[in-house]
């Protein structure tokens, strides 16, 4: 079995002055880094004081859920010679919240939307879908079931 490490940088940028003395004294707000790679600005959900400007944990979880899936798919495309020209998602889930604030998610569905080449390679998108969630790294990391509502378009004859 490989290993393959991962870093990365969180810093708390919403010290206004008394950090967390009290519950309204501080900001939710953060920073995100990788090595060198552009800074993502970050906080909590509108609901938990954040900033709706920024990114939120949450939202980051489904784009990561959706980009895994989406690149294993796009790898499986290309191994069985499927070309596909577009891809788009908008994924959705549900986060639960308990009394005292301990929350999860409990359902996320991708909604891939699909713009294949040829109308003949589309017959085996489904099963391409099915496959990419059982390789995604991320989708493998859950413990609840990633649902999929997939959509496919076939490429017009004038675009690229």
């Amino acid at each position: 079995m490989t290993q393959h490490h991962y870093k990365a940088t969180i810093e708390w940028t919403g010290n206004l002055g008394s950090g967390t003395s009290g519950y309204r004294d501080y900001e939710r707000n953060h920073t995100i880094q990788a090595g060198n790679k552009p800074v993502i600005d970050c906080s909590s959900d509108p609901a938990f004081r954040g900033d709706p400007e920024k990114y939120n944990p949450e939202e980051l979880f489904l784009a990561s859920l959706s980009s895994c899936h989406m690149l294993w798919f796009l790898h499986l495309c290309s191994v069985e010679g499927i070309i596909i020209t577009g891809y788009r998602d908008e994924p959705a889930g549900i986060m639960m919240e308990e009394k005292g604030g301990r929350g999860y998610f409990s359902e996320v569905i991708l909604k891939p939307e699909v713009t294949v080449k040829e109308e003949r390679m589309a017959e085996k998108l489904d099963s391409l879908h099915h496959k990419a969630n059982k390789m995604c790294f991320i989708a493998n990391s859950c413990n609840f079931e990633i649902k999929h509502e997939p959509k496919v378009n076939i490429q017009k004859p004038n675009e690229i």
